[in-house]
């Protein structure tokens, strides 16, 4: 097990711990046929769904940052003690095969459990990065005072270790269902609550992201015997960046930058920029004047894949634009008729929508339509919406146009 195989764990772990539960519960929160969907996946996957939504609104929901550094505590010994005691109450160091053969040999290599040390860096690592990530999904304030987090440590009960024995059932699983779904909260219970499911980035050193895996990747290394890797092999590995000969990235990042001095200074003919093409193996050096983007054409407007529509969301009332006005401000101020309209994935208006649902979204602000076709809420932090037409002109030909920027904010 190289520590490759270590560090792409620790990164299943961030997205298991940071980022699918709390999607999963804002789904649950937002979609009324979320559970009716999750009970349809193959095989333990709604079991395993259904338990971690309970475990983020109900058993682990934490309410200060104490109970954020709690809950990391115990899951640094649910995942370096308790897993792997457990593994090998299962399959004991001296198991054998039924041909008699040692279990742990070859690739199966035989860990060791951890035991939980406050004044081990590695370990207090652990707790205050999961402890910040968790506290993030749930909009709490963290720490990063690690005197005052070993403080808290000292504080925390750890319950004992109690091995399992046996083996779960299909009817056993059947009724954990129905169980599930009896006790979780009702979205009405939860009115405001949401999650905030994190995204990895590899980049940001005070995220606490590559602080996690790094602390995870060499903690799981740990339980397997085997060497750990400092934070720049992992940010590599981690990141899935591909080496580059620094000659090469400085040799394309000053051609870029020399184009970018063109801009600067004003140039407006294309001939005054170049495409590049090096090999510094051979070496070649070859430049060539960029192709002018393709011109499109409706009415007597061109327009290239640089233009756009230019909508501002917000009407001078205050209120925001609803779906009627703005295929209304289009037919008028461009005489182009709106065909379909799309956000994303999302398509928010055709022409052989249902009449029913079309009636309901005319009236509807722009924005609630993508919040409700998308399933997502949009963030504070959007100020603009890409859109995308399909427009007929006023003879009812088909026409190609540029997207819509609409402003929100």
């Amino acid at each position: 097990m190289p520590s490759s195989t270590t560090l792409q764990w620790a990164r299943d772990e961030f997205e298991g711990l940071f980022k699918q539960p709390a999607e999963n519960v804002n789904q649950y929160l937002t979609d009324p046929k979320f559970v009716e969907r999750t009970l349809r996946l193959a095989g333990t996957q709604p079991l395993e769904v259904l338990e971690a939504v309970q475990r983020s609104l109900v058993l682990q929901r934490p309410q200060t940052w104490a109970d954020c550094v709690t809950w990391a505590c115990h899951h640094w010994h649910t995942q370096y003690s308790n897993n792997i005691r457990q593994l090998l109450h299962n399959f004991p160091p001296d198991q054998l095969t039924s041909s008699g053969a040692p279990f742990w040999s070859g690739p199966k290599r035989c860990p060791h459990p951890l035991t939980f040390d406050v004044s081990n860096p590695l370990h207090l690592d652990y707790v205050i990065a999961a402890a910040n990530l968790f506290a993030q999904t749930y909009g709490l304030t963290g720490s990063q005072d690690r005197a005052a987090v070993a403080t808290l440590l000292q504080s925390v009960q750890v319950p004992e270790f109690t091995p399992k024995s046996g083996s779960a059932n299909a009817s056993v699983d059947d009724s954990r269902l129905e169980e599930l779904k009896a006790t979780l909260p009702s979205p009405e219970k939860l009115p405001g609550f949401k999650m905030y499911p994190i995204d990895f980035e590899k980049d940001d050193d005070t995220n606490f992201h590559m602080d996690f895996i790094v602390a995870a990747s060499n903690l799981r290394a740990e339980n397997y015997d085997i060497p750990p890797a400092d934070r720049h092999k992992s940010k590599l590995i981690a990141g899935k960046i591909i080496p580059a000969i620094a000659t090469t990235t400085a040799a394309v990042v000053g051609l870029v930058c020399l184009e970018l001095y063109k801009v600067v200074q004003g140039h407006r003919q294309l001939n005054s920029y170049k495409n590049g093409f090096l090999n510094l193996a051979l070496p070649f050096f070859g430049f060539s004047e960029p192709l002018a983007a393709p011109r499109h054409q409706y009415y007597n407007q061109e327009w290239t894949l640089w233009d756009r529509f230019e909508v501002q969301g917000l009407q001078p009332n205050g209120e925001e634009m609803t779906l009627k006005q703005f295929l209304d401000y289009f037919k008028t101020e461009h005489k182009l008729e709106i065909t379909m309209l799309s956000q994303g994935v999302s398509m928010l208006y055709s022409f052989f929508m249902p009449a029913a649902k079309l009636k309901e979204r005319l009236d509807q602000p722009m924005t609630e339509i993508v919040s409700r076709v998308s399933k997502r809420k949009l963030g504070r932090h959007v100020r603009a919406l890409v859109l995308e037409l399909c427009c007929n002109d006023e003879s009812g030909e088909d026409v190609e146009v540029p997207y819509v920027r609409y402003t929100i904010r």
